[in-house]
């Protein structure tokens, strides 16, 4: 009996072991995609008064975590039932990831104006700006939950040939940390005024080096939020293209010839202004059939 159990404590042991080494495996797979998840979130969880910066930031992380709790069953039941939906699925996704980064490049050179007057929170009045808020919120949420699925495929990819108590134990832990670090990360970025504003009373020395840094991270957020949401767009665009590219043999067979982030950049900002023009055509024709028929 006692060898039996010491058998079983082994068992377990292997069982573990094998968990980590298939979680470690799936979460460096997926970590290619988590700089381009971190640059997009922290532009989307920008623009907002300091104090609503954190609480909005705490409603898209809660919105992540539900989008994970939608998306990892659906993943496993699709890989194991349905394996030919998941390419198409992902292909919607990136041509949606594709059409946000086209319309913000739209909007900042052919709206900037316009856009710049819509978004300062000084021309709104409260009810707006709460529109507003709500409105950046849930596309927020809508962008991580493509951003997610493009996750959770490329770790379920890295751990396929395991048993299925794996992949789901392996997957679920990779998408759970890519969430935590991501939007931790972001919740660092968007406080760093705070912080800094508390470094420069605690020295009240502007000779001092503690100071100093304080100023240097006030003086630097700006900075950083314009930079973030430059490179947000550009890899909502990367991410739609590599999405194409690495699913579409033709198009990858293309791009044969360009470096990996031209191309996939150069597909994602082609279909990105196929999608905006569709769009754009769209609601044109509604609003040419909504004024006849008035």
């Amino acid at each position: 009996m006692a060898s039996g159990f010491f058998a079983l404590l082994d068992d377990i042991a292997a069982t573990l072991d094998d968990v980590a080494v298939m979680s470690k495996v799936a979460t460096e797979k997926a970590s290619g995609i988590l700089g381009d998840d971190l640059a997009v979130t922290a532009e989307k969880a920008s623009g907002f008064e300091s104090s609503r910066e954190i609480p909005v930031l705490w409603k898209i992380c809660k919105g992540s975590f539900i989008n994970k709790v939608i998306i990892l069953p659906l993943a496993f039941l699709l890989s194991a039932y349905l394996p030919w939906l998941i390419v198409p699925i992902l292909l919607i996704g990136g041509v949606y990831l594709a059409y946000e980064g086209a319309e913000k490049i739209y909007h900042y050179f052919l709206s900037k104006g316009h856009e710049k007057a819509k978004n300062d929170k000084k021309h709104m009045s409260k009810e707006k700006w709460e529109k507003y808020e709500k409105n950046k919120i849930k596309s927020a949420i809508l962008v991580d939950f493509i951003l997610s699925i493009e996750i959770i495929i490329i770790a379920l990819s890295a751990v396929i040939e395991q048993p299925l108590y794996i992949q789901i134990i392996s997957v679920t832990f990779a998408a759970l940390l890519a969430t935590v670090g991501v939007y931790g990360i972001v919740a660092l970025i968007v406080r760093m005024d705070d912080f800094g504003l508390k470094l420069m009373k605690i020295s009240r020395d502007d000779k001092k080096l503690s100071y100093r840094f304080g100023r240097g991270l006030i003086i630097a957020l700006p900075i950083v939020i314009r930079s973030l949401s430059v490179i947000g767009t550009i890899a909502m665009l990367l991410v739609s293209g590599g999405i194409f590219s690495h699913n579409l043999h033709q198009i990858h067979d293309l791009l044969h010839s360009f470096p990996t982030i031209l191309g996939d950049l150069l597909i994602g900002t082609i279909v990105g202004a196929i999608a905006l023009l569709i769009f754009k055509t769209i609601n044109k024709a509604k609003t040419l059939v909504f004024s006849k028929s008035a």
